[in-house]
């Protein structure tokens, strides 16, 4: 229930993944079904009317958030009852499930001890709030954040950023320049000892347009002056891990 509420939205091949993956796999699946379905009939959980691969994908297809009941269980400074009484967007669904892929797929990596993830979060929580130019109050917000060792014990962070194509180039660049006025305040540094590497992690239904806009995006930040290059890194998905297993090294 914390992990979906954490996310807002996962599927329950998510789900599997994060809480059922000690189970023998010839049971993974219908255990993680079968719970489901006990905790959808308790309202604790509940599904949106739109699925994963359409009708014909079954349960297996069911996007999962927290329920009526789940939403009384649990803790929260702000109440969020209400985002149960719409479905959301399409564009807004895919993101966060899009940023559920990465999560997941850092605490798998984790599991298969490619390296270790001491700390990750996805937002709200990863919102970095500071005082900008003329005393503004900003707020920075990451798609996700993670904190890796590996094995020589040396600690990396990491801010990423998922991005499906649906965004403009100077959209991109404007949240660049966020993470800039962010890394200037000093905050994160105190926090880590250094700055996160801003990861961009790329992608588009048209591989050759998605290949087009990280290179588009990695050129704008080249000549844009207020953006120092070594904060950046742009990536396909399938590049994320091996990128924080390399520690960020090109």
């Amino acid at each position: 229930m914390r992990s979906v509420d954490d996310h807002q939205f996962l599927t329950v091949g998510h789900i599997e993944s994060l809480h059922f993956g000690t189970i023998a796999p010839d049971a993974r699946s219908r255990i993680t079904r079968r719970v489901l379905a006990r905790l959808r009939g308790m309202r604790v959980l509940d599904t949106l009317d739109r699925r994963i691969g359409g009708v014909r994908a079954g349960s297996q297809g069911l996007i999962y958030h927290v329920g009526v009941a789940g939403d009384r269980l649990i803790q929260r400074p702000v109440r969020r009852g209400a985002r149960l009484r719409y479905e959301p967007s399409a564009r807004f669904l895919a993101h966060r499930l899009a940023v559920a892929d990465t999560h997941v797929a850092l605490i798998t990596a984790h599991r298969n001890r490619l390296f270790e993830l001491t700390d990750s979060a996805v937002e709200p929580a990863t919102w970095r709030t500071y005082t900008g130019i003329g005393a503004a109050r900003r707020t920075l917000k990451p798609d996700l954040f993670a904190e890796t060792a590996d094995a020589s014990d040396l600690v990396r962070a990491w801010f990423v950023e998922i991005d499906l194509g649906t965004e403009h180039l100077p959209t991109l660049l404007t949240k660049c320049r966020e993470y800039e006025s962010y890394r200037q305040t000093g905050i994160e540094q105190d926090r880590h000892g250094a700055f996160p590497l801003v990861v961009w992690s790329m992608t588009h239904p048209d591989p050759a347009t998605a290949e087009r806009r990280r290179d588009a995006l990695i050129e704008a930040i080249a000549k844009d002056r207020q953006l120092p290059s070594a904060l950046f890194r742009v990536v396909t998905p399938e590049q994320l891990l091996p990128l924080i297993q390399r520690g960020g090294s090109q």
